[in-house]
């Protein structure tokens, strides 16, 4: 199969320990533009920057755009990869340090944008008019001791629940705003002789997609919850909101395909859109892979938050995009501004959006998505708009257990209880805080 993007594109976005933005409704669509730049005219100035990116990241949106920079700015641009991970991470680390970044840098927000010492190296971009037009939940996740870094690399995503919508008209059920009223509509399925959930965990990552997607609703109960696990004064065996999620993840595994643990995510792809399972708990960009297999056929996708308990806030688990960042120490400097400037207009967004169609809602104030985005999409916009969304936990803790996906799936297959997955990641949680000389009691 020719996916657009594999496996390794999602698992570096569930993977990476990404940022500290708190959780909090969004402005991503809450504002009117100021005005937009459709039709704005242009500085051209030509001259030659680099960027550097990594090569889990689908090229063909930003292909397009600096296509148009070109055009338009008279700025050509050099695309340097990298591979992805904590292997790429390191070079990026190893690059700053040696002054040899390129003009750009594509990297993470958040968490792990603090380790990269971005005031040694990165153009601050707060006094910047332009970085206004930035959504305040991906603005905390590029700034450091109050100074802003980056601009978003891409549109946002979220960990939910997809859904084969004409599965869903042939049972007559309707969109659960509970896990109760969810696990009704799985029973009824799994009774027709339906596959009610897909597992797909041949492909050990997305065993932790439910866990994580249900972190609106740990945080929505327990605020500071991600704060204190972090200090170690809270952990999920011991607080109620948060065991919730791995009691969640156990109550799943009687409805799951029988081969659940040798289904891969590709599979799941297929299975989703082609009515073999009714739902599937994973990344959202999870559309653009069928998208490219399937074309339109991947609106008969639906998508719904993660449910809680509470049918009155029920809210959608969102990651932010990475970004782009300007190497302080570049001699083109204006030059990288102007890109950045440009990279974040309604034209240049267009321009993008023609190439590959985004899996969330954009970061940008004001951005509409375009009327051909894919239904699922359209269906998480809504959270957006009601400010029920809330970042992932790997954005707002920079501890996360390395052994989080074996863990989720043990829970997922029945090895263990919600309980005892629950101890297991504090355990491992436990290590890795260790590991970054944070004092865990």
């Amino acid at each position: 199969m020719n996916w657009k993007k594999n496996g390794a594109a999602a698992l570096a976005a569930v993977m990476a320990l990404t940022g500290t933005a708190a959780m909090t409704g969004s402005g991503i669509l809450a504002e009117a533009s100021d005005g937009g730049t459709a039709g704005q005219e242009w500085e051209y100035k030509e001259d030659t920057i680099t960027m550097l990116i990594d090569t889990d990241t689908s090229m063909a949106g930003i292909q397009a755009v600096c296509d148009l920079a070109e055009e338009k700015l008279g700025i050509t641009v050099e695309i340097e990869t990298r591979v992805g991970g904590p292997d790429g991470r390191n070079i990026v680390k190893t690059r700053l340090a040696s002054g040899d970044m390129a003009d750009l840098c594509g990297f993470n927000s958040g968490c792990l944008l603090k380790e990269l010492n971005p005031s040694e190296y990165f153009i601050d971009l707060s006094e910047e008019e332009w970085a206004k037009k930035l959504d305040d939940t991906f603005k905390d996740a590029v700034t450091v001791d109050g100074a802003v870094y980056g601009i978003p690399l891409t549109a946002t995503s979220a960990g939910l629940v997809l859904y084969n919508k004409d599965i869903y008209r042939e049972y007559n059920l309707e969109v659960p705003k509970t896990w109760e009223d969810f696990m009704a509509n799985c029973r009824t399925l799994k009774d027709a002789g339906e596959t009610a959930l897909i597992g797909s965990f041949g492909t050990m990552w997305t065993a932790q997609v439910p866990y994580l997607g249900d972190n609106y609703n740990v945080m929505s109960q327990e605020p500071d919850f991600a704060q204190d696990f972090e200090n170690g004064s809270a952990k999920y065996a011991t607080t109620p909101a948060a065991l919730r999620s791995f009691e969640k993840l156990a109550e799943t595994n009687e409805y799951y395909n029988e081969d659940y643990l040798a289904t891969t995510y590709d599979d799941g792809c297929d299975m989703l859109v082609n009515g073999e399972g009714a739902h599937w708990i994973i990344l959202s960009q999870a559309l653009s892979n069928i998208y490219e297999i399937y074309g339109d056929e991947v609106n008969k996708i639906g998508a719904f938050a993660v449910p809680g308990d509470d049918a009155n806030d029920n809210g959608l688990t969102v990651w932010m995009p990475g970004a782009w960042y300007g190497n302080k120490n570049s001699e083109h400097i204006d030059t990288i501004k102007r890109f950045m400037e440009f990279y974040i207009s309604e034209e240049a967004i267009h321009a993008y959006s023609e190439a590959i169609l985004p899996e969330g809602p954009y970061a940008i104030k004001g951005m509409e998505l375009p009327d051909n985005v894919y239904s699922a999409v359209k269906d998480m916009q809504k959270y957006y708009e009601e400010g029920k969304v809330g970042t992932a936990m790997e954005f707002q803790c920079a501890v996360k257990g390395a052994n989080c996906g074996a863990i989720c799936q043990e829970c997922v297959s029945g090895q263990t209880d919600g309980k005892t997955a629950a101890q297991k990641y504090d355990d491992d949680c436990r290590k890795q805080a260790m590991q970054l000389g944070i004092d865990w009691e």
